[in-house]
């Protein structure tokens, strides 16, 4: 029978689950699917009693502060009912129950990260890095609301802001959305730098093979383009059906037909 570990977010113990193991990055190699790396995976019960307890807010903000290694997914119940909401780490599995405050989930995150930062075994130390990978996740979502308005210099201080603040999950998000706000106020060479450290960071990460590509587009540097494409939807074949990523291999269609003919 399989053993099982069953916590409560409040009592969380803030030591490695020791069921994890980080990953190197390379800044250089392409991805492959098949040579991807170990995952640990985070699912979030949002069947209807830990939904009422506020269990979908629960998987937003896991699935906004993730680092690459660790994938957030919802789920059915998991038999715990009146304890919610109710998460599992796995392998393992462990169970944590009461996850329904931003930062108990982000204890969460910290744990299995191995605390994120190297002074972390102390409590205090901790919370505050639970703090600012909370604050980081904030200023990334008020950047998107920005951008989304077209104010990109706005979005890049608000990104700068949380990079700095050296969050423990979602780095490789923030560097691939200021990859884009670079982009959109014409600093091609800091959209491209940014592009590279978030596939640094997670380099099976295929929003940030579309970010290169975009970039290297402006750049006309169409072969280039190309590739970077090609493993965004290798990685992620669902991005096929995507109206933003037609649009974008149309116009790549249109720059590489002259080379084509010539």
């Amino acid at each position: 029978m399989m053993a099982t570990t069953n916590i409560s977010a409040s009592s969380l113990p803030l030591v490695s689950i020791n069921r994890t193991r980080k990953q190197a990055y390379s800044t250089t190699a392409k991805a492959s699917p098949s040579s991807s790396p170990e995952k640990v995976e985070i699912r979030v019960c949002t069947d209807k009693p830990c939904r009422k307890q506020g269990s979908s807010d629960t998987l937003q903000v896991l699935s906004g502060i993730a680092p690459p290694f660790v994938t957030v997914n919802s789920c059915g119940c998991l038999a715990r009912c009146g304890s919610g909401p109710n998460i599992v780490v796995l392998p393992g599995p462990t169970f944590v129950s009461h996850c329904g405050t931003p930062t108990k989930a982000a204890g969460v995150v910290s744990v299995v990260c191995g605390g994120g930062v190297e002074d972390n075994a102390a409590g205090e130390a901790a919370a505050s890095s639970v703090s600012r990978c909370l604050e980081a996740l904030a200023l990334r979502k008020r950047a998107e609301d920005e951008m989304g308005r077209g104010d990109f210099s706005l979005a890049y201080s608000l990104l700068s802001q949380a990079i700095d603040l050296k969050p423990f999950g979602g780095v490789h998000i923030i560097y691939k959305d200021r990859s884009a706000a670079r982009l959109a106020v014409g600093d091609v060479n800091g959209a491209l730098e940014d592009a590279k450290q978030a596939l640094a960071l997670a380099r099976y990460y295929p929003e940030a093979y579309i970010c290169e590509g975009d970039v290297f587009m402006v750049m006309d540097q169409f072969d280039a383009a190309e590739e970077s494409y090609s493993i965004a939807l290798e990685l992620d074949p669902s991005i096929r059906r995507s109206k933003s990523f037609k649009a974008r291999i149309a116009k790549l269609q249109e720059k590489l037909a002259p080379a084509d003919l010539g």
